[in-house]
């Protein structure tokens, strides 16, 4: 019976194949939960981050306001946005203003959590 493990083996001696002709990729598994990521030579850390992070806002847009950490998880990854987006700039008074409102939404979010645990 085929399978995700067995996708990920063929997966891997191709990219073996691709690795003789001087285009090395690199390749992460996750098989407990089926996933695999392929990167190529020129990614960066900073590409990596921006990556992943939209993974983390696609959770935090879809859960919307069912899950009560909801509002943490939002306000955390438009944090991380703002800064990776200006990672190799400056962040201007419109960003800072904008963290800085999140970090607000952060706290009184907080608070609701830890009065929800309290009651």
């Amino acid at each position: 019976m085929e399978n995700f493990e067995n996708f990920y083996h063929d997966l891997v001696d191709l990219a073996k194949k691709y690795e003789t002709k001087n285009i090395p990729l690199k390749i992460e598994k996750d098989l407990e939960n089926d996933i695999i990521k392929i990167f190529g030579e020129k990614i960066t850390s900073l590409a990596r981050a921006k990556n992943g992070l939209n993974d983390v806002a696609e959770l935090s847009y879809t859960v919307a306001e069912h899950h009560p950490y909801w509002n943490l998880l939002y306000n955390c990854s438009e944090i991380a946005t703002s800064v990776l987006e200006k990672w190799k700039d400056s962040l201007s008074d419109e960003d800072l203003s904008d963290i800085e409102w999140a970090i607000k939404e952060l706290t009184q979010s907080l608070e609701k959590i830890k009065s929800n645990v309290d009651s």
